[in-house]
């Protein structure tokens, strides 16, 4: 099943969970009239059923505040959530892991997620760390697969090898890869909001507790046992909202979570990286004890979010969160597995001889150090408490080739990853002067800084840059609103300091402007149902792929744009585009560009794929070269960034002579 179709089965889960949420409102209704009713019986001595003892609209006024307790509940939960992925993991008691840890096994974790990101083209994601949690769990949560957040227990980092940490990775990236992450999100609103009332019966409960004794005596212990009595009925009443929440969770995440075993499995390509963690929970969860446990109050409002079952339960079967681990394991086998034993395991080591090079970097290290020579003078590990590995990539000889340790290391600090930005986009020769005096007079201590990081950048090969980006996504996403605002202003100047607008400089603002936007991290609205209402924006979008990838330099480079262009529209049957459609690229300009994209990221799930095998079908045969060019990967790159589709295939492979891995 594709990214795409996975989308589209989450609209289509989104439906049932609504009409499943009604049934709970329905039996939660229900039922607090029934409380109510009863202890307005009790209260005013009357026989049970004497309905004309009721006040006038007494049944409407319980329904109405109810359904405003439940809806309020939900429209509130959704707005603290409007963040995303960081206000889920921080819902959860999650601790941001920074970006220059010292901390050994936070840097395995950092290392691991990296690896998965950059392997699957989308920006490496913050990552949270539970730390009051013993248990071997973890989960993703976000909007979008560009913003969202991985976030792992302590027992998570002490009880799996590396190779296991992987694998739990691994079935993380594929809720984000395969959409599941929004109808997540849904469902901790809707849970909440059907939860509310046992919330109202708590609070009953707990306030007859704190009235005085005095107050009590002065008013008589009726009201006061009758408020607790109705407190215990609504929150008895609670367990409806429970028992519907776990049939919400177990009718949309079982299934996914068999789809994302077996995609970490396909990821790893090792089935003892999920298969070892989830035989360790089985270990963990050996006579009472839940090896996934989590102990923090909203486990039962986040369970579906998690790799394992986060709370026992009385209800199973078709009531269950999860699958049997039993099951699991019997689908990434093939056979039944014994439980592993998973006892805390040792602290890793860093290896001997590593350098100041090889740890975190710091801006204010750089300046400190007086510039260039923070980097040229090394620091024993001792002196420092740990080693950090360098990233690497393959070069054109097939060998491996350090990332330069300035470039692994600005790209986690929030304020070095900015001039990490500047320096791609600086021109060469003249145009390179405008740009630094803009710098000079804006943020004179990143100038030096930014020369610096672009030398270093002008020794990679093109295709390690964009990569370079992703891995300075979560550093960037963690400077504050107006320093993301500002970020994004002085890119654009930068550019127009430049001059002309070139490819480069196109792509890299296009990711920035989605991964940093003001509104990058909640939901795209859905506005178009069909690629056909969007004939001019596919239009634009083509003809910008075209000009990549048939340069105007190409040999017959007309009748080859021509060529390219029918390509895409054929891919568009129905569009009514012909070759009088092309745009020049005089007709390209930035804004309209941004605008098609825009529009067409509001496309429905399954009209997305089409436009996706459009723009890939232009690019097939150009300049008669079965590789796709980096240029052209590229921009169906950023394109992909901004339609929120992760890299077809065929635009991954143009980055594998480059792969990007850490040592540890």
């Amino acid at each position: 099943m594709t990214f795409f179709e996975q989308q589209d089965r989450a609209r289509q889960h989104t439906k049932k969970l609504v009409f499943l949420f009604a049934l709970a409102v329905i039996a939660i209704v229900a039922a607090v009239n029934l409380v109510v009713a009863l202890a307005w019986t009790v209260n005013s001595g009357t026989h049970h059923g004497v309905a004309h003892h009721y006040p006038k609209g007494f049944f409407a006024i319980n329904t109405l505040i109810t359904l405003m307790v439940i809806g309020g509940g939900t429209l509130y939960q959704m707005f603290q959530l409007r963040e995303g992925g960081d206000a889920v993991a921080e819902m959860a008691g999650g601790r941001l892991v920074e970006r220059d840890s010292t901390d050994l096994l936070e840097r395995r974790l950092l290392n691991v997620v990296d690896e998965m990101a950059l392997a699957s083209g989308v920006a490496c994601p913050k990552v949270y760390l539970l730390d009051d949690e013993d248990a071997i769990n973890a989960f993703a949560a976000g909007y979008r697969p560009d913003q969202a957040v991985v976030a792992v227990t302590r027992g998570t980092l002490t009880r799996l090898t590396r190779d296991e940490l992987q694998g739990v990775v691994g079935h993380e990236f594929s809720h984000i890869l395969n959409g599941d992450m929004r109808l997540n999100i849904q469902l901790i609103g809707v849970l909440f909001g059907i939860q509310m009332i046992a919330s109202c019966g708590q609070y009953l409960m707990d306030s007859d507790t704190r009235t005085s004794r005095r107050d009590r005596d002065s008013k008589g212990n009726s009201d006061s046992l009758l408020w607790f009595a109705v407190g215990v009925g609504l929150f008895a009443i609670g367990y409806i909202g429970i028992f519907f929440g776990r049939l919400i969770k177990a009718a949309v995440s079982r299934q996914r979570e068999f789809l994302a075993d077996a995609s970490s499995h396909q990821f790893t390509r090792n089935p003892d990286g999920i298969g070892g963690a989830l035989r360790k929970i089985g270990g963990l969860s050996r006579g009472k004890k839940l090896g996934s446990q989590i102990n923090h109050p909203n486990a039962e409002q986040l369970s579906h979010l998690f790799l394992g079952t986060a709370r026992p339960s009385f209800l199973s079967g078709w009531f269950a969160t999860h699958p049997p681990l039993e099951e699991r394991l019997k689908r990434i086998y093939g056979r039944n597995m014994p439980p592993l034993d998973a006892p805390e395991l040792e602290q890793p080591a860093a290896e001997p001889g590593e350098r100041q090079a090889d740890l975190p970097f710091t801006a204010a290290g750089f300046a400190g150090a007086g510039g260039a020579a923070a980097f040229s003078a090394p620091t024993p590990v001792a002196a420092v408490g740990a080693g950090t590995p360098s990233l690497e990539f393959g070069n054109s000889h097939g060998t491996a080739a350090k990332l330069p340790s300035q470039l692994d290391g600005a790209a986690r600090d929030p304020v070095a990853a900015c001039a990490v930005v500047y320096a791609l986009l600086l021109a060469d020769g003249a145009k390179r002067d405008p740009q630094l005096a803009l710098l000079n007079a804006e943020v004179p201590q990143q100038s030096a800084l930014t020369v610096l990081l672009a030398e270093s950048i002008a020794q990679l090969p093109r295709s390690a840059r964009l990569p370079l980006v992703d891995l300075a996504t979560p550093a960037l996403r963690q400077l504050t609103p107006a320093g993301r605002e500002q970020l994004l202003a002085r890119v654009e100047r930068l550019i127009a300091a430049g001059g002309r607008i070139t490819l480069a400089e196109f792509v890299l603002q296009t990711i920035l402007l989605h991964r940093l936007a003001p509104q990058g991290g909640r939901p795209t609205p859905i506005t178009f149902d069909q690629l056909s209402d969007l004939s001019d924006d596919v239009a634009v979008l083509l003809s910008l792929v075209v000009h990549v990838a048939v340069p105007a330099a190409t040999p017959n480079a007309y009748e080859a744009r021509a060529a390219a262009f029918q390509r895409g529209t054929a891919a568009c049957p129905g569009l009514g585009l012909s070759a009088t459609h092309f745009r020049s690229g005089a007709e390209l300009g930035f804004p309209r560009l941004r605008q098609a994209l825009e529009n067409a990221n509001q496309l429905a799930p399954l009209a997305k794929p089409q436009l996706v095998k459009a723009l890939l079908a232009v690019t097939d045969g150009a300049c008669n070269t079965s590789a796709l060019s980096i240029a052209s990967a590229d921009l169906l790159r950023a394109l992909c960034a901004g339609l929120e589709a992760p890299l077809p295939p065929l635009v991954a492979a143009a980055y594998s002579d480059y792969p990007w891995q850490f040592d540890n």
